[in-house]
């Protein structure tokens, strides 16, 4: 005897009334339904945020910056910003603080050179390993701490970066290449204890609300006020500023009667709001930032001629930068791993600049070049924009040769307590998607320092839509040569909540991992301000010597 074939049809026969009629139907649309979507292409997706509740809480982040509407398609990009996130968070892990006698001392610990030589030669390595105790002398079991090796000769005007590894034991590896001969001292400053490095990771990312923004709008002939930022926390109505492609968002509280479109200018100032304890406030008093580990610790480098040194390739973009990158020695820059040209003569910038569109992107410290061009190359002339201040676009202009060099100021977050315009106001990746692009452009971007007083997750943002919008240009004019200047250090006296260089040092690591696959030249700002010893946010002109020398490598 065979079984009955069981269909839709027979199955509806069996139902005793309509009503259950219609919930075999109901419940069979829903399983249809189900299979099909378990199906499609975002079945995979919807269950890897299933799986993954942290992204879903990620997520939440991005709903306070862009409508419902908006969000369909930014899950990837949330992706990619959780990656990076996720890789921070691994390497900055939340440490105990009991009390400062529980925290790493500079005074405590104990720096010894590995495998003394009796001569050291130029091009040696030589090694320290330092150990970090706390104020009762007992050794410490965890890594983290900011720490800053450099060595010097200042007889030579030389200085180079030293490079530290964290075992996170408690013991570090600070290793200096030998550049030059003579008398070299070692220093290794205690920049912050690991307890500082998490307390101050803790809370960067805990709220937007460290720095105030006033916006400026114009009512009829009237300039009125009103609250702005990043995130505001209010009922109140809001403009809200938005760019959808790119999930970035920028807020102003709205004023009855006054469009937002009528808004004007900006300006900043830090409030009083602080994420740290009083306890962990003391970590950060003067006296115990940069304090020296290494106390009168030298050694004597000779020539050695019998040394080879193999020959060098000329600096150009694409090539990869080793850290250090390069020292100073008579008080010039020399890179450590490509042959540099020397533009000391003014005929020879003249003719490297002939005939180039150059756009310089970013913040005060890319401002500082081209008052260094108009300064050194007389023919290069300011064109009046029209704007007012210093963070008007500046543009030089040499009509003869052909040559234009602009610098713009980048968009939200942009701290200071002068007053600047929103008019032309522009994130840079649609500065460079304005960019036509040949073999005569270059364009040159720097952001950090501004962000800086922000949870992270908004530099890793613009870091990841400027390489897109990089990568967009590179597909219709791969020509185009693009540098990338790292942050510099700055003051250690400035508020360490907000502008310590630990959050400088971070996205210098966001930018090296996001622009890594990318045919670009690194100017690397963060090691010559290291090795010049220049801890001023804007870098004295010896500086800013070095990093035009290095972008006149990369373009000519």
């Amino acid at each position: 005897m065979t079984s009955p074939i069981l269909t839709p049809r027979t199955l509806l026969s069996l139902l005793p009334n309509a009503s259950a009629r219609k919930l075999f139907l109901m419940v069979l649309i829903i399983f249809v339904f189900w299979v099909v979507f378990m199906t499609s292409k975002d079945h995979t997706e919807f269950m890897f945020h299933l799986k993954n509740p942290i992204i879903l809480r990620r997520w939440s982040i991005f709903k306070e910056f862009l409508p419902s509407e908006e969000l369909q398609n930014t899950p990837s990009s949330v992706e990619a910003d959780m990656a990076i996130l996720e890789k921070l968070n691994q390497q900055i892990p939340p440490r105990p603080f009991l009390n400062h006698s529980s925290t790493t001392s500079a005074k405590h610990s104990t720096a010894t050179i590995l495998n003394p030589q009796r001569v050291y030669c130029i091009g040696d390595q030589l090694d320290v390993l330092l150990v970090a105790k706390d104020y009762f002398g007992h050794r410490k079991e965890y890594g983290g701490d900011f720490l800053r090796a450099r060595m010097s000769s200042p007889a030579l005007k030389a200085g180079a970066s030293g490079k530290v590894t964290d075992f996170n034991n408690g013991t570090y590896l600070v290793s200096f290449t030998l550049f030059w001969e003579g008398r070299v001292s070692l220093s290794i400053l205690l920049m912050h204890p690991s307890e500082g490095v998490s307390a101050l990771w803790r809370a960067r990312n805990q709220g937007y609300d460290r720095i105030i923004f006033t916006g400026q709008f114009l009512n009829g002939t009237a300039h009125v006020l009103t609250e702005c930022g990043l995130s505001l926390n209010t009922s109140g109505e809001l403009c809200q500023y938005l760019d959808a492609r790119d999930h970035e968002a920028f807020y102003c509280l709205k004023l009855r009667g006054v469009p937002c479109e009528a808004l004007t200018h900006m300006t900043t100032k830090n409030s009083d709001v602080s994420y740290l304890s009083l306890k962990e406030k003391l970590l950060f008093r003067r006296f115990n930032i940069g304090v020296e580990v290494v106390k009168n610790l030298a050694i004597t480098v000779s020539p050695c001629k019998n040394k080879t040194e193999s020959k060098k390739r000329k600096c150009q973009i694409g090539m990869e930068t080793p850290f250090p990158s390069g020292y100073t020695l008579r008080g010039r820059w020399i890179t450590s791993h490509c042959e540099q040209n020397e533009f000391r003569e003014i005929k020879y910038i003249n003719n490297c600049l002939a005939r180039k569109l150059i756009y310089l992107m970013g913040d005060s410290t890319l401002r500082q070049w081209i008052y260094y061009l108009h300064q050194v190359v007389k023919t290069l002339k300011f064109f009046d924009h029209h704007g007012s201040g210093l963070f008007k676009t500046h543009i030089l202009l040499d009509t003869e040769r052909h040559t234009l060099v602009q610098w713009k100021k980048h968009s939200h977050p942009f701290v200071t307590q002068k007053l600047f315009s929103m008019k032309d106001d522009n994130y840079i990746p649609r500065e460079i998607d304005q960019v036509a692009g040949d073999s005569g452009t270059a364009i040159v971007i720097s952001f950090g320092q501004h962000f800086r007083p922000f949870p992270i997750n908004i530099f890793i943002r613009r870091a990841i839509n400027v390489k897109k919008a990089i990568e967009r240009l590179f597909l219709r004019s791969p020509e185009t040569k693009v540098i990338i200047k790292t942050e510099n250090i700055r003051e250690i006296s400035e508020n360490a909540e907000l502008f310590s260089d630990f959050h400088g040092s971070i996205q210098n690591l966001i930018i090296r991992d996001v622009f890594r696959d990318l045919n670009v030249g690194i100017i690397d700002a963060w090691d010559m301000t290291i090795a010049y010893r220049s801890e001023n946010v804007h870098p004295p002109d010896s500086v800013i010597e070095s990093q035009i020398g290095m972008f006149l490598n990369y373009i000519c």
